[in-house]
């Protein structure tokens, strides 16, 4: 059990690249007691594995791992979102939604599959193919597959290249085997590659711009997550919120003449 967990601590260190003794300082151990927990020769406290935990950033369900590999029962709990003990939090979101319009927004777990959105962000989805919702509605491969929105998008490259970059930093940070698949399967979608800024917004903004009937919306996005949460699923759910980046799009979306 000891050793089970050092491989762990040890693959979570060495992902966020730092040594055992910038590790030990930090969390105000020796770096021997440290090697000797990454070798299995010593077992770690309750207390310092979520010390450990903490320091390296580890996700809430990765954290619950970290302890059962310690051989300590699992600390964070995991609902569904429509447990009742989430009425506050799914309420919360509710109203972030609906506050949002007439500019879409939408709601993603941990995996990017679509929990929830607003009547703006389900216009969008309209004409989005069933190949492109299988197995279920994820918001990245129903912006990227060929049968979504892809096509639509007038800067795919560009748009495709910052999802790209900001999933692999969710694989980063989690390790998740699920995410580095879905990640595979997105760069085999076609595309191009792009890293250049847009000059519209002097490199401080990535825009989608999407051509509709109207004309082609460019929007950019806002990322919202629970920043107190102790329960799994709040902790990794990201309310993702689109804004005009023109006066174009905002007159459109406003619905004005």
């Amino acid at each position: 059990m000891s050793a089970l967990f050092g491989n762990a601590l040890r693959d979570w260190r060495q992902r966020r690249h730092l040594s055992q003794l910038e590790l030990a300082g930090d969390v105000e151990m020796s770096t021997r007691h440290l090697s000797f927990i990454e070798t299995g020769r010593s077992k770690p406290s309750r207390e310092m594995v979520l010390r450990l935990a903490e320091r390296l950033d580890v996700p809430l369900r990765e954290r619950n791992a970290l302890l059962v590999s310690a051989g300590f029962a699992p600390m964070y709990a995991a609902r569904p979102l429509d447990d009742t003990s989430m009425n506050a939090a799914r309420a919360a979101v509710d109203l972030i939604l609906k506050g949002h319009e007439p500019y879409p927004a939408v709601l993603v777990d941990r995996y990017w599959n679509l929990v929830a959105h607003n009547k703006a962000a389900g216009g969008f989805m309209a004409g989005v193919g069933p190949e492109a919702l299988a197995p279920t509605p994820n918001a990245l491969r129903m912006t990227l597959h060929p049968g979504g929105l892809a096509p639509r998008i007038e800067n795919l490259a560009q748009w495709r290249a910052h999802l790209l970059v900001r999933l692999a930093r969710d694989v980063e940070l989690t390790a998740d085997p699920t995410l580095a698949a879905l990640l595979t399967e997105l760069r085999d979608y076609p595309g191009g590659k792009s890293e250049e800024s847009d000059p519209q917004f002097g490199g401080v903004l990535v825009p989608m711009k999407l051509r509709t009937p109207a004309g082609v919306l460019s929007m950019f996005s806002t990322t919202t997550v629970f920043g107190t949460a102790v329960e799994v699923t709040l902790s990794e759910l990201v309310l993702e919120s689109f804004f005009p980046a023109d006066e174009f799009t905002a007159t459109i979306l406003r619905g004005s003449p």
